[in-house]
């Protein structure tokens, strides 16, 4: 942090916020947010940082300081694309269309969240920065406005159809607590997390994602072709939160293959986190960890979203006696979720280590994380 306002003092003449945004990782539940189903989130140990002051001027100045790169902008210029800054230009849009006097700022960021890994960091970006012009400004916006401005800067400037999840996560989350969301109600519970003896170890495939490729967007499309189809009979089914299994499986001969077999993925996963949060409150983590496989599972097999790296870590893992392994994130990549007892982490990342690069001539990275607060104003 003191190297940022440093450098921000120094390039701008002024002293700034800070502001803090973190990552987040998601213990199941994965593709149920945007079908109105649950989630269980918490926001990590890797973070944007934020440095902002007022400019007195029209103009928005950002410096992205992890790549020496400052770009400004104003208010008549705001567009889509895929570069960071029209994320950022999604949130000032955002501000706008809810009738906030925001004027020019400058802001420096920098941040130790992997890109591409599955940890959220547009999330991140779109919501700290979004907290940064509300405290900068006095918008008054509340913590969930916040996450609906920068869900509707990545759907309408980057055009990743992502739902709330990972900014709600970002905003929302409580140290040593992970969150059981309700994803229609935009609700939470916080659920003690203390699982002892046991860590979080993120294994990074190193494989790259775009969570704005077709890829995604036709997954949602299929889950919303499913729900079309069950509202003829069903016409109270909203969303595939309001379907069962049970429900679900005569139309396997109705429906093409690929759609009953993402809603079957999803329906079953709303299932699989409702259970998975009776387990950790009963601190049942043998019964959380089969869970966590069995998501994998569905994500690869149903919903088609994994690769060959995660499969491979989620394989090794589940003949290695691991707790716990799952692929993360929107998918076609990322970060394998691990959970998995002290005395086994080193042994385990040597395993993968050794014979990942052998298989895929590649490096995977390991992170150990712990569970943080969401976005916060910082002292220094």
């Amino acid at each position: 942090m003191q190297t940022l306002t440093q450098s921000f003092t120094h390039r701008y003449n002024r002293m700034p916020l800070v502001v803090r945004a973190p990552g987040r990782i998601n213990l199941i539940g994965e593709h149920t947010d945007y079908n109105g189903g649950f989630v269980m989130p918490a926001a990590i140990d890797k973070q944007f940082l934020f440095a902002a002051a007022h400019n007195h001027t029209k103009q928005f100045t950002i410096c992205a300081l992890d790549f020496n790169e400052e770009i400004s902008f104003s208010l008549n210029e705001l567009q889509p694309g895929h570069r960071w800054v029209n994320y950022l230009m999604g949130v000032v849009a955002g501000f706008v269309r809810r009738g906030k006097a925001i004027g020019g700022v400058e802001v420096m960021f920098t941040s130790n969240i992997p890109p591409g890994a599955g940890l959220s960091s547009s999330a991140a970006l779109c919501s700290g920065f979004g907290f940064v012009l509300n405290e900068l400004f006095q918008c008054r916006l509340s913590r969930l406005d916040l996450a609906l401005i920068a869900q509707e800067a990545e759907h309408q400037f980057a055009g990743a159809k992502v739902g709330l999840m990972d900014m709600y996560a970002s905003l929302f989350s409580k140290s040593e607590s992970v969150m059981l969301m309700d994803c229609r109600s935009n609700t939470h519970e916080y659920i003690p997390f203390r699982a002892d003896g046991l860590d979080l170890l993120l294994i990074d495939t190193k494989v790259k994602h775009s969570l704005a490729s077709s890829a995604y967007n036709h997954r949602r499309q299929a889950c919303e072709a499913g729900v079309k189809i069950l509202q003829q009979k069903h016409p109270g089914v909203q969303s595939l939160r309001d379907v069962s299994e049970m429900q679900l499986l005569p139309y396997q001969a109705v429906m093409e293959e690929e759609i009953f077999k993402r809603c079957h993925y999803v329906v079953k996963e709303i299932e699989r986190t409702v259970a998975a949060a009776g387990h950790l409150k009963r601190n049942e983590w043998s019964a959380f960890g089969k869970l966590m496989y069995e998501t994998h599972d569905g994500l690869s097999r149903e919903y088609e979203v994994s690769c060959p790296e995660s499969d491979w870590i989620v394989n090794t893992a589940r003949e290695s006696r691991i707790t716990g392994a799952r692929q993360m994130g929107g998918g076609f990549g990322g970060c394998v979720l691990c959970l998995i007892s002290q005395p086994e982490k080193k042994m385990f990342s040597q395993k993968v280590q050794e014979k990942y690069f052998a298989q895929f001539k590649k490096e995977p990275d390991f992170y150990s994380v712990e569970l943080s607060e969401g976005i916060t104003l910082l002292d220094f």
